[in-house]
């Protein structure tokens, strides 16, 4: 009779787990039927990321086949890890490693407190106009095309006709061939890429400051704390999270050092140590004679499989030791 009874008990826990569900999914269909507008709006960027971020995924299979336009895509011979192998052995790999870390780290650790810096700055600027004038100022050039900026880094540093060269000698200091020299392009590209970004970068941090409560720095002020330990105590806990939020995000485009503004600024002197994954791919992929499609989208694909690796690390670092995160 017992047996018969909790049968009959997880029965009934069952038909009210389903009514559950039931009752669920019917409140789901009317809000979603209510609404329909906000999913038509979220309707557009899903296709676009699935169109053209996931679509394309399908042809990364070419990385692992020898590629021929005339087979096409799905008839095309498989040959593995091949392109892989051959890239890892080849001659070019260290460079392009070493300059693509290279600059990404330098870029990395430059670009991620500088912003701040200027944030907890503007932040503690009294006078409006003054503000005011330098964010302006400070984000303009974010909006100044790659193309335009190379073009003014050419004519700034020209060793003949640059500002640059012209102001060293008044100075009695020799020109210098700045884009010819090898040794100073990480540093050209670098820092021409925070004077351009570093304004427009800084306005998260702003709108994360302008959350902070008044209140609490009055209190700090009337325990004594001076600007410095409020700014410490109070400020940057604030941007704290966005901060490491956009640190993980950043790693995990650790190798992304972006290919226009390399590319433009490349010539045949300083390419030793301008030349970078995304230039190599696009001149082995399009540019050579061969147009080794496959090679080439091997190289991409490691690339992104590196990333991949770096932003899930970080993230698990950053979620064990108690910092924000992404997931």
């Amino acid at each position: 009779m017992s047996e018969k009874r909790q049968q009959e008990t997880v029965r009934s826990l069952s038909e009210t787990e389903v009514s559950g569900d039931h009752k669920a999914s019917i409140a789901l269909g009317a809000y979603m039927k209510r609404s329909w507008q906000l999913y038509v709006l979220f309707l557009i960027p899903l296709l676009y990321v699935v169109i053209f971020k996931y679509g394309p995924m399908v042809g990364a299979q070419i990385a692992f086949k020898d590629y021929n336009v005339v087979k096409g895509l799905w008839a095309s011979d498989w040959v593995g890890m091949k392109h892989f192998v051959r890239f890892f052995n080849s001659y070019d790999f260290w460079r392009i490693m070493e300059n693509t870390l290279f600059i990404s780290i330098y870029s990395l650790v430059v670009s991620t407190p500088l912003p701040v810096l200027l944030a907890l700055s503007l932040n503690a600027v009294r006078i409006r106009w003054f503000k005011n004038t330098v964010q302006m100022v400070s984000y303009a050039p974010h909006f100044i095309s790659t193309v335009v900026l190379v073009g003014l880094l050419l004519q700034f540093m020209d060793p003949r006709t640059g500002m640059i060269n012209q102001l060293f000698g008044l100075f009695g200091i020799d020109p210098v061939h700045f884009m010819g020299e090898m040794k100073y392009f990480k540093s050209i590209y670098v820092w021409s890429g925070i004077w351009q970004h570093i304004g427009f970068s800084c306005i998260i941090y702003l709108a994360a400051l302008s959350t902070v409560d008044p209140a609490l720095h009055e209190a700090a002020v009337l325990d004594g704390a001076g600007r410095t330990k409020r700014i410490w105590h109070i400020d940057m806990p604030a941007i704290l999270p966005i901060a490491m939020i956009l640190l993980i995000l950043n790693t995990g485009q650790l190798l992304e050092t972006g290919f226009e503004k390399i590319y433009l600024m490349q010539n045949p002197l300083n390419l030793k140590t301008s030349e970078v994954i995304d230039t190599y791919v696009y001149k082995i992929g399009l540019l050579s004679q061969a147009m080794n499609f496959s090679y080439a989208t091997a190289i991409g694909l490691f690339k992104s499989a590196i990333s991949l690796v770096l932003i899930v690390t970080v993230n698990y670092t950053a979620r064990k030791t108690g910092q924000e995160s992404l997931w």
